[in-house]
């Protein structure tokens, strides 16, 4: 019987690994690959060509591609296995009219952390009493009741 338990033992320590599980998502080795990147001479093609194409795109007046790089490991047994983020890089390009790179920001963990967001909100820009809220309203009603059933109902209801 203790051999049992020694062999089970044994069998659940050998499947212990000692190296850090690492999580990647994103371009790898971002930092490398956008040093070969030159602006005023790198085009959209040659730049797809390095780094794949972009994580998110925008289209403003000019193309904006930014790629992401993000490496989590899981942190020490006192956190209880919670992922903690070790690296993590964007890479902001800005593409001109004719397809040749205008711009290009590179960010990395300690940059981001000196990113301050505002905290300010929009405020809704309509009331009860306006047209917008009224259409809104009876596009509800409308919804929740297509043929008039219940209006028919409460009609009935009321004149009894």
């Amino acid at each position: 019987m203790n051999k049992l338990y020694i062999f089970f033992l044994f069998l659940i320590l050998s499947n212990c690994s000692f190296k850090p599980v690492v999580k990647h998502h994103g371009v790898q080795f971002l930092e490398k690959k956008q040093e070969t990147l030159i602006v005023n001479q790198t085009n959209k093609n040659d730049i797809k060509k390095i780094l794949g194409i972009p994580s998110t795109t925008s289209k403003f007046d000019n193309d904006v591609w930014i790629y992401i790089e993000r490496k989590q490991t899981q942190s020490q047994l006192k956190n209880l296995g919670k992922m903690k983020i070790f690296k993590n890089n964007v890479l902001v390009l800005e593409i001109g009219k004719y397809g040749i790179l205008k711009k290009k920001e590179f960010y990395n963990k300690d940059d981001m952390e000196k990113i301050k967001i505002v905290d300010d909100t929009t405020q809704a820009q309509y009331k009860k009493n306006s047209f917008i809220y009224d259409f809104m309203s009876s596009m509800r009603q409308k919804i929740n009741d297509p043929l008039g059933a219940r209006a028919k109902k409460r009609k009935e209801i009321s004149q009894r």
